[in-house]
């Protein structure tokens, strides 16, 4: 295998792929990029991950805490105005207040592992976005490198053509007006194709890599034509049902469950506490100075306890009024990409079928016919700017197909 095209994250030891990315354009060295691997990478790797980590250790400490009465009272008092003693009292909430932030503590658990699958998915959808762009990128190079070749020929012989007197200054200068604008879109292709690699480079970790797709874009026409078709025969009719294993979805119903926990727990805080006591009742020649009092602590405030209720029962419903705009919201989504879907279905079976071989005989036959002196150069230049017409545009489908895909296997949560 070449030197300039290594495989990534799947044949070579950590520490040298590390290095390997971190030479990145400086030792022109390309690292080629499979999108599994990509995925797997930026995974490992991704801050949002590291986040939904850390929020997931926070609410599982917090669980750790939900048995958390009140500090106790350390009094000093005269029950007998002959000196000071020292007491202690604690108040201990009913066992139902404790099981009930137990539940809301591992409600908010859950809540943050949803969140981490929320993270994933976004994570899984921004890499297959970034590798479609550096796909998209780098066939644009090789379309335009192409036309840029074809042209610059062109060029040439028309030069030596108006020598020849053979062409007028008006076709000598049209042709150079071509070749420079085909020459214009190369250099823009190029940039693009550098600002795709550095998207692509952030997500799995390496910024200044010199990375470059393992499949050429062009040649995915086909398979994707099939897989695309597989895909839509085994989607359901509903859009309920499609995103019924959405991530997101699956957050915001645990962010309703959440705030019913809440519900539950204020309502579980109205009942009366337990007050326990330890201190010095009785004078100082009697045979037991100490004893336990026992008391109970009633939620008389009532109304604060109804304004409590009242903010988690708004919170609940708000809470479910996003899960009913996060459920309308996806469908709508899902029922554009559904619709890009086949829009760029038929458009890839048209070119697959009938442009793109309509456009490698126009170019063919445009170019025997001038030489051959049977059409004009005015012709000539029309006949290939429609075949690279098509064959742009035979691209541009081509990503856009797959961009409605990945739009919806991440609605679907695949």
């Amino acid at each position: 295998m070449p030197m300039n095209h290594l495989p990534i994250f799947h044949r070579l030891p950590g520490l040298l792929l590390l290095l390997l990315l971190a030479a990145g354009p400086a030792g022109a060295q390309q690292v080629v990029v499979r999108l599994d691997s990509a995925e797997q990478q930026a995974l490992r790797r991704h801050p949002r991950l590291r986040q939904s980590a850390q929020e997931i250790a926070e609410q599982r400490a917090l669980k750790r805490g939900s048995f958390s009465p009140t500090n106790p009272d350390f009094l000093f008092s005269a029950p007998t105005g002959e000196r000071w003693a020292p007491g202690v009292v604690q108040t201990i909430d009913f066992p139902t207040v404790y099981r009930r932030q137990a539940q809301a503590a591992q409600a908010g658990i859950t809540l943050a592992e949803r969140g981490l699958d929320v993270n994933r998915a976004t994570v899984r959808r921004d890499v297959r976005q970034a590798f479609l762009s550096l796909q998209f990128a780098e066939a644009q190079v090789r379309q335009l490198t192409y036309q840029d070749s074809l042209f610059q020929t062109l060029q040439v012989a028309t030069d030596r053509l108006f020598k020849a007197g053979e062409v007028t200054a008006l076709q000598r200068v049209s042709t150079e007006a071509e070749a420079r604008q085909v020459r214009n879109q190369l250099d823009q292709a190029v940039v693009d194709q550098r600002s795709a690699q550095r998207r692509l480079g952030l997500l799995v970790g390496a910024p200044e890599a010199n990375l470059t797709a393992d499949t050429d874009l062009r040649q995915t026409g086909p398979e994707l034509a099939r897989a695309g078709a597989e895909l839509l025969g085994t989607l359901p009719t509903q859009d309920s049902a499609a995103v019924a294993l959405s991530p997101t979805l699956a957050y915001y119903g645990q962010s309703v469950a959440l705030s019913q926990s809440g519900i539950s727990l204020v309502r579980a805080r109205r009942t009366p506490a337990l007050t326990v006591g330890y201190q010095n009742q009785a004078y100082g020649d009697s045979p037991t100075r100490y004893r336990f009092q026992f008391g109970a602590s009633i939620p008389i405030w009532f109304w604060t306890y109804r304004a409590q209720l009242q903010a988690a029962t708004a919170r609940s419903k708000a809470a479910q009024a996003q899960l009913q705009v996060q459920r309308l919201d996806l469908g709508t989504q899902y029922q554009q990409a559904l619709a890009d879907t086949r829009k760029f279905a038929a458009s890839l079976t048209y070119y697959e079928q009938t442009g793109l071989p309509q456009s490698r005989a126009i170019i063919s036959q445009s170019q025997r016919l001038f030489k051959a002196g049977e059409i004009s150069y005015l012709v000539l230049i029309q006949s290939l700017n429609q075949a690279f017409t098509i064959q742009n545009t035979y691209l541009t489908t081509i990503r856009d197909y797959r961009q409605a895909i990945v739009a919806l296997n991440y609605l679907r949560g695949q």
